[in-house]
C-alpha cells in the first residue's frame, strides 16, 4: 500500500502531480490503496439499487460523435408505454425509475413536468432523470431559465437527476466528440443549480474516447471541487467507451481492461471522502471486470437496469438484467456484504 497516498487521500489532500505520478507507478500498489481507502471509507458493504431503465426515445438533433444509439430505429414511447413499463419495474420491487431520452424540440418544460406527474400519480417510485445537457434544452425551448426548469421538475416529482453529458469535462475534448453539446462551464452552472435547489445528482465521466489521462483526472478535480462546494453528489460513475457502430469507432477503441480499473482506484484515491460512492458500471465491463473494480477501491454496483439499448447499441454483450438474487450471489463471491439502497443510498 500507498501509505502517504493513502493518508493524503482521507484528508483530501491529492494534487493532479500526486495522480499523474500514480499512473507511472505499480498498478497494483494503486489498487491496493484504493481497496484499502474503500474499506476505511464505506466498509465492507457492496451496494446496489433494484431499478429499471427506460429510454423514452432513439430520437435526438444533437448528434455526438461517440453516440450508437440516436435514431438507430426511430422510436417514441407514449406515455401509457411508459406507465407500462413502470408498472413491471415495480413488480421487481424496484425503487428506482431512470428516465434517458433524446432532445427533441418538443420535450419541453411541461413535456417532461406532464410525464413525471402521470408517473408519480400512479406509482411510488424514485424518479432519477434527466441530464444538464435534456435540462438545458428544455429550458431554452420552453424560454425559462434551465433553474427555473428544474424548480418545475422537482415540484412535479423528480427526485435527483443524472450526472451525464459530461463526458470528459474539456472543452477542446468536447469540440471534437460533442460540439452541440453543453459546454464545461454550462454543465457546471446546471449541476451546481440542481444541488442548490436540494436536487442530488451522480457524476459521471465518458473515458477512452479521444481524451488524454490528463483530461481525465482534470474532469475529476473538477467534480471534487464541485462536491465540496455544494456537496450535492451521489456518486461517482465511471463510464467506458463503446467503440462500435459510431462515428468514433476507428478513431478509438476504447480504454484497456487495465485502464478501466486504473480509472476507478485513481477516482477512489481523488474523491477520498469528498465522494464516498464509487460505482462499477456492469453492462459496460461486465461482471468480472466489475468484480475486480469492486476490489480496487470501488463499492457500489449500480442497478438491475432491466433494459440498456445504448450500451448495447454500442457493442456491449453483458446484458440487460441484472436480479436481486445475481447481485447477492456475485458480491458474496468476492467475499463483501450486498446492501440493497434506493437511489439516495439509504439502505433498505
Amino acid at each position: 500500500m500507498l501509505k502517504n497516498i493513502y493518508e493524503r487521500s482521507l484528508a483530501g489532500e491529492i494534487t493532479k502531480k500526486d495522480a499523474l505520478e500514480l499512473l507511472k507507478g505499480n498498478p497494483f500498489e494503486l489498487f491496493d490503496t484504493a481497496d484499502g481507502l474503500r474499506k476505511a471509507i464505506v466498509g465492507d458493504d457492496i451496494t446496489f439499487v433494484v431499478n429499471r431503465l427506460v429510454e423514452v426515445t432513439d430520437r435526438c438533433m444533437i448528434g455526438c460523435d461517440f453516440c450508437s444509439f440516436r435514431n438507430s430505429i426511430g422510436f417514441r414511447l407514449t406515455t401509457e408505454e411508459i406507465l407500462q413499463r413502470v408498472g413491471e419495474a415495480k413488480d421487481i420491487g424496484a425503487t428506482e425509475l431512470c428516465l434517458i431520452s433524446g432532445v427533441m424540440p418538443y420535450m419541453t418544460v411541461d413535456y417532461y413536468c406532464d410525464l413525471f406527474k402521470a408517473i408519480k400519480a400512479k406509482y411510488d417510485i424514485m424518479l432519477h432523470a434527466l441530464s444538464p445537457m435534456e435540462v438545458y434544452y428544455a429550458a431554452k425551448v420552453s424560454n425559462v431559465t434551465p433553474a427555473e426548469a428544474m424548480a418545475a421538475f422537482r415540484k412535479a416529482g423528480l427526485t435527483t437527476m443524472t450526472g451525464a453529458s459530461a463526458e470528459i469535462l474539456v472543452d477542446t475534448v468536447r469540440e471534437k466528440i460533442c460540439p452541440r453539446k453543453v459546454s464545461t462551464q454550462q454543465w457546471v452552472d446546471i449541476i451546481k443549480d440542481a444541488h442548490r435547489l436540494g436536487i442530488k445528482t451522480t457524476s459521471t465521466i465518458m473515458y477512452g474516447t479521444l481524451e488524454t489521462w490528463e483530461d481525465r483526472i482534470d474532469h475529476m478535480f473538477l467534480l471534487r471541487d464541485i462536491q465540496r462546494e455544494t456537496h450535492g453528489f451521489t456518486e461517482f460513475i465511471p463510464l467506458t467507451f463503446m467503440h462500435e457502430n459510431n462515428r468514433l469507432s476507428g478513431r478509438s477503441i476504447g480504454a484497456s481492461g487495465m485502464d478501466d480499473l486504473r480509472l476507478h482506484a485513481l477516482a477512489r484515491v481523488i474523491f477520498g471522502r469528498d465522494i464516498p460512492n464509487i460505482q462499477v458500471s456492469w453492462i459496460k465491463m461486465g461482471v468480472k471486470l466489475s468484480q475486480a473494480a469492486l476490489c480496487a477501491g470501488a463499492n457500489d454496483f449500480g442497478g438491475t437496469m432491466i433494459e440498456d439499448k445504448i450500451s448495447v447499441a454500442a457493442g456491449s454483450g453483458h446484458g440487460e438484467y441484472l436480479s436481486k438474487g445475481d447481485f447477492m450471489r456475485l458480491i458474496k463471491a468476492i467475499d463483501r456484504i450486498p446492501r440493497e439502497r434506493t437511489t439516495l443510498y439509504e439502505r433498505l
